[in-house]
């Protein structure tokens, strides 16, 4: 219901909830003890009692993370809307907030109604929402809580004739606040794909009560074969499509102070929206410029790690991989091979395999680099491990791995252990997918 608890009682609340079966890795020792109470205990993760294969997640690095983008931001002049799917988590949506954000993106329903059900007060919702019972849903939330945010994407006519139908059947009284999506380009994924198509969506929004023009987005990542150029002359499209738009007073539903949002997603680009959104001209409002980018909180050891702005930006500062995946080597049948008990149940594989690191000695706890030892394929519930001649590893080791694409890292585990770099267990990160 609308009827909200702050975002900081809902986090709170978590730590409530019972340790039992359903928490992977965890220490079955803890069993029936409150998640506060365990993190209480500040375990060690390798000797308090943890089965592997266990997920840590680097405190530190995810502090270094929130604080970076916060920075960022705040130099560049831009609102920051973090895409929550990365996650899912309360906590790190809660941390999120304290560093400045201005709210959290959702990208389907199921994950705004986890937001509102963590207090979350501003949503981006970054995609065409037509789904009768989600909107019937939405009207309930904006009416009964005057102070709760939320836009969403449209990009059709018939989009907007769904919207319109499902938010009149629901009996809405404050119409819901939509940005016409710029499509990419003609191979890219959603969005109208020219400023004719915009144009049109925005007269059919202008010809209903239950919808509101409050701006213009769409996501850059799409861009076909992207490079800074490409990416740039989309997003001066975009900027010039919310200037066009307000040139033909399409925003004159919005009162004189209220912003007209200009959005990018980022994650890839965050230097090319900064620098395009830093030329968009003067309007009949302000503006919020707002940036989308989610996967930066855990970083990661693949897929971002080349991706990521401040590569091509290094005095800006560097963001840090903060997941390792923890698994033990259950069999070692060549001297070419090994395997873990890890899998395609507990680690990212879609767009790279893990990324061996670190080994912990089975023997005595010590720790060295994973020299000569490399992930060559994910089974459900095995690691296929290729070692060179003279790497040492045997059954009962540990192998630390980086992991691609923190999107799906996020969505294996339920509760993740947040660690300290000298392996202390300070809390545990609760996600909902």
């Amino acid at each position: 219901m609308a009827a909200q608890q702050s975002a900081e009682q809902s986090v709170t609340a978590l730590s409530g909830e019972v340790v039992d079966h359903r928490f992977k890795a965890l220490p079955p020792d803890a069993e029936g003890l409150t998640v506060g109470a365990l993190a209480a205990e500040r375990r060690n993760l390798f000797t308090g009692g943890f089965t592997t294969p266990v997920l840590a997640l680097s405190a530190e690095s995810v502090e270094a993370n929130l604080a970076l983008l916060e920075t960022y931001a705040e130099r560049h002049g831009l609102a920051f809307a973090p895409h929550g799917k990365t996650s899912m988590s309360p906590q790190l949506f809660a941390r999120q907030l304290e560093y400045g954000a201005w709210g959290i993106t959702a990208a389907v329903p199921h994950q705004a109604r986890v937001y509102r059900a963590y207090g979350i007060r501003r949503i981006f919702l970054a995609n065409e929402l037509v789904d009768s019972v989600a909107l019937r849903w939405l009207a309930g939330e904006l009416d009964a809580d005057p102070d709760f945010t939320f836009a969403c994407y449209v990009d059709s006519v018939r989009g907007v004739e769904l919207m319109d139908e499902a938010l009149r059947a629901a009996g809405a009284v404050r119409p819901v606040d939509v940005v016409v999506e710029l499509g990419a380009g003609r191979a890219a994924r959603t969005g109208a794909r020219t400023e004719a198509d915009c144009a049109a969506v925005a007269d059919a929004v202008a010809a209903v009560s239950t919808l509101r023009l409050v701006g213009v987005a769409g996501y850059e990542g799409e861009v076909p074969d992207a490079s800074p150029e490409r990416v740039r002359e989309w997003l001066r499209r975009l900027v010039t499509l919310a200037a066009d738009f307000d040139a033909a007073g399409r925003f004159t539903a919005m009162a004189d102070d209220e912003e007209i949002l200009i959005s990018a997603g980022g994650s890839a680009w965050f230097d090319a929206v900064a620098d395009v959104f830093a030329e968009i001209p003067a309007l009949s409002r302000p503006v919020l410029k707002l940036l989308r980018s989610g996967a930066y909180v855990s970083h990661d050891d693949g897929h971002y790690r080349h991706l990521t702005p401040f590569n091509r930006i290094p005095e800006e500062g560097a963001l840090q991989p903060a997941f390792r995946l923890w698994a033990q080597v259950v069999s070692r049948p060549t001297p070419e091979q090994a395997f873990v008990n890890a899998g395609k149940r507990d680690a990212a594989y879609d767009l790279d395999l893990p990324e061996a690191q670190a080994v912990r000695s089975g023997r005595d706890g010590s720790l060295r680099p994973a020299t000569g030892i490399t992930v060559s394929g994910l089974s459900d519930q095995h690691g296929w491990v290729r070692t060179e001649a003279g790497a040492e590893l045997e059954v009962g080791d540990w192998i630390g791995m980086g992991l691609s694409h923190p999107c799906t890292s996020f969505d294996k585990w339920q509760l993740i252990p947040l660690v300290e770099a000298d392996g202390t267990v300070t809390d545990y990160i609760r996600t909902f997918f």
